[in-house]
């Protein structure tokens, strides 16, 4: 690797560092809101929804529009607009007002993720593309990780706009540094004009690429659901069932670090393996490990099977995304992964709000984490799925 491919992958592991701290940051300080405006933390569920729904529609818009203009100022528009609007959130006062700054956070972040991982696919060296684009990409469960470690001291000690204002100095302090030094991919100069005036959803239906297109939608979709109901509700539920507010935050914290010693491993693996294989008995792992929080009846055994089941579900991700990355040609690269998050974040908002919905039905802890089993393992079977059409595409 030379250093031009080093600098874009570092510049985007922070980008998406950044973009980890600020999505994960509303479920950390979310019992903190709703103890200080004196809510049941059930009212917060649209607030996690509307967040993730800002997360689709910049996956959906932003990836697009990449293909066309450009990879580097699609990044750099997003991250500015995250920044900012993190800040922002910092002085909301309503849930109105928190709504609306967290839906135009989430449209900066959703924008900004599946351009970071077309632009390292394409400066990476084809033998280790999935290893760097998972190890770029573990850069989002880290940034969740770092906002579990330090969202209670900063929440102790300066209250939960200190989160925000973390959230929103970041990335904007990085903003200058993506200007002048993050590259431009060269394959993405190099692809033809003519492929872009076609509108790139289309093609990814295309050339036989429709059930690919189709499992691999199923995959994150349901893997998102699953994924954003954990991160989003397992502090609170856990709070709620009598565990310390620490305690409740490191479980989450260990899911997010789970997920990126996932991702590392697996994506190591995807190289050397049947990346399919992989990613399907990793999704099947986490099922397992879901129960076994479930049932979990010490803090000790609820932490270790929660970083767990974070390396199957968040690593299996990480993964899946370089996966989709080097499904595509580069003319619609960017749209095929942008469109893949965009439909899981769908998942991932139906996930919070069904959360939401059934603790207003008395559902019990126990209850909502069983719950959650369905989606991981139809996520498995997709990928296996997936691997079979491979297969016999390549015939």
């Amino acid at each position: 690797m030379n250093a031009l491919q080093i600098r874009a992958t570092v510049l985007c592991a922070l980008v998406a560092m950044f973009d980890g701290f600020d999505t994960q940051a509303i479920a950390y300080v979310a019992p903190a809101i709703a103890e200080a405006w004196h809510l049941n933390i059930a009212a917060l569920g649209p607030i996690f929804a509307i967040g993730l729904l800002g997360l689709a529609i910049g996956a959906f818009t932003f990836s697009p529009l990449a293909d066309r203009y450009g990879r580097r100022i699609a990044i750099l528009v997003a991250v500015f607009a995250f920044g900012v609007f993190a800040l922002l959130t910092s002085q909301a006062h309503s849930l109105g007002e928190l709504a609306v700054y967290r839906l135009l956070t989430g449209i900066g972040l959703g924008g900004a993720m599946p351009n970071i991982i077309a632009l390292t696919s394409e400066h990476a060296p084809a033998e280790r593309r999935g290893t760097l684009v998972t190890a770029m990409f573990c850069g989002f469960p880290l940034g969740s990780t770092l906002g579990g470690f330090s969202s209670a001291p900063l929440i102790e000690g300066f209250g939960w706009q200190s989160v925000f204002l973390v959230g929103g100095l970041m990335p904007l302090a990085l903003w200058p540094v993506l200007l002048f030094r993050l590259p431009e991919s060269v394959r993405e100069r190099a692809a033809a004009d003519s492929s872009r005036r076609r509108f790139p959803v289309f093609e990814l239906f295309s050339q036989g690429r429709a059930q690919r297109t189709t499992l691999v939608w199923l995959a994150f979709f349901m893997n998102l659901l699953v994924m954003y109901f954990l991160t989003n509700w397992l502090p609170s539920l856990l709070r709620a069932s009598g565990m310390p507010l620490s305690t409740a935050i490191w479980s989450t914290a260990l899911l997010n670090l789970g997920g990126a010693a996932g991702g590392l491993v697996l994506g190591r693996l995807i190289d050397r393996r049947n990346p399919y294989r992989v990613l399907g008995t990793a999704y099947a792992g986490a099922a397992a490990c879901i129960v076994a929080i479930a049932c979990a009846n010490s803090a000790v055994t609820l932490l270790l099977f929660a970083s767990l089941a974070g390396f199957g579900i968040s690593g299996a991700q990480i993964g899946l995304n370089a996966v989709t990355a080097a499904s595509y040609p580069t003319a619609i690269r960017a749209t095929g992964i942008g469109w893949a998050l965009g439909v899981g974040r769908v998942g991932s908002i139906l996930g919070p709000a069904a959360g939401g919905v059934l603790l207003g039905w008395g559902w019990t802890t126990r209850g909502l984490l069983l719950a959650a089993v369905a989606p991981a393992l139809i996520s498995s079977a997709a990928v296996f799925a997936l691997r079979r059409a491979t297969l016999q595409n390549e015939k």
